[in-house]
């Protein structure tokens, strides 16, 4: 398990297209469905180093899990939330990937973060929400864990009404289109999370409608390509995001795989016309249980004040 820093980056934003009453950045090309069949085909193409390849991908490689601290800068913070601690906690894909969430959970131990935010696809079946409460109870921040929806969970049978109740049971708030007011000190952090885009129904407007004040607004989404589609007005200091697994196994000279909603996004720091949006690697391994030039994540946000200049939102 290693710690590192990454560097800020940008992508070039894509044009838009229309899907069932919302706008939707266009996909990236050569996003055909990636199989525990592919990866081992273009391993073997590999000749013998394909083997031990193969044996990395689904052996170490899929349970490593890369600490990553960031640095989230927001113009007028107040001194009661300088210096407060946010982890991301995503695609953790139970009841698999046990290796990867005991490493990630023995990381946010060590941390000991104030605020835990869960942005979807913990689980993948109704039936495993056992599995979930017991993770849920283990990740929690030391004074507020938030979770939203993912797909897979949707996919899986799992409800907003389940999920609440078991979010609720782990001491987990549990939030789709709503905002949870977090007090620090003197000061009010706004914690928004809204429901998955590609099987929910995302509402920013009845997420925030209640909101009387906040010094910081921190989003929780499931899908990154949703964060296109918040208006630049929207009250935002940071928008959190999972889906991509940041391609999950990146072959060489192949581009990296997204899955349907990611849009320009893969991994790591963009803009987008509401704030700067995060997208995280996740915990977890889907569909093909390995990774490969593409290691799992846990970021770590520190907020602190950042001078607001001419322009600034």
């Amino acid at each position: 398990m290693r710690i590192i820093q990454p560097e800020m980056k940008t992508s070039p934003r894509s044009p838009d297209r229309s899907r069932a009453g919302h706008s939707l950045p266009d996909e990236p090309r050569g996003n055909a469905s990636l199989s525990r069949r592919h990866f081992l085909a273009a391993a073997a193409s590999a000749g013998a180093a394909g083997v031990g390849l193969s044996a990395y991908a689904f052996g170490p490689a899929a349970t490593t899990v890369e600490m990553t601290r960031h640095d989230a800068m927001v113009p007028g913070l107040p001194p009661s939330l300088q210096g407060l601690r946010i982890a991301q906690l995503s695609d953790v894909h139970l009841p698999a990937n046990a290796g990867a969430v005991r490493n990630a959970l023995s990381l946010l131990g060590a941390e000991r973060p104030e605020v835990v935010i869960l942005t979807g696809d913990i689980v993948e079946r109704y039936h495993a929400l056992d599995d979930l409460v017991a993770f849920a109870r283990r990740a929690r921040g030391s004074i507020g864990t938030y979770a939203v929806l993912g797909n897979w969970e949707r996919s899986g049978g799992i409800q907003p009404v389940d999920a609440r109740r078991a979010y609720e049971a782990a001491g987990v708030q549990f939030l789709c289109n709503e905002t949870a007011m977090l007090k620090v000190g003197s000061a009010y952090l706004g914690i928004v999370g809204l429901d998955d885009w590609l099987t929910g129904r995302p509402d920013a407007a009845e997420a925030v409608a209640r909101v009387a004040h906040a010094d910081a607004m921190i989003w929780a989404i499931h899908a990154p390509a949703l964060a296109d589609l918040l208006p630049a007005r929207t009250p935002a200091s940071l928008v959190l995001a999972g889906h991509t697994h940041g391609g999950q196994i990146r072959l060489p000279l192949l581009p990296a795989f997204r899955p349907y909603g990611s849009g320009r996004f893969l991994e790591g720091w963009y803009d987008t016309p509401a704030a700067p949006l995060y997208v995280s690697r996740g915990v977890g391994a889907t569909n093909i249980r390995a990774r490969f030039r593409c290691p799992a994540e846990l970021p770590i946000f520190t907020l602190k004040e950042a001078a607001k200049s001419p322009g600034t939102r």
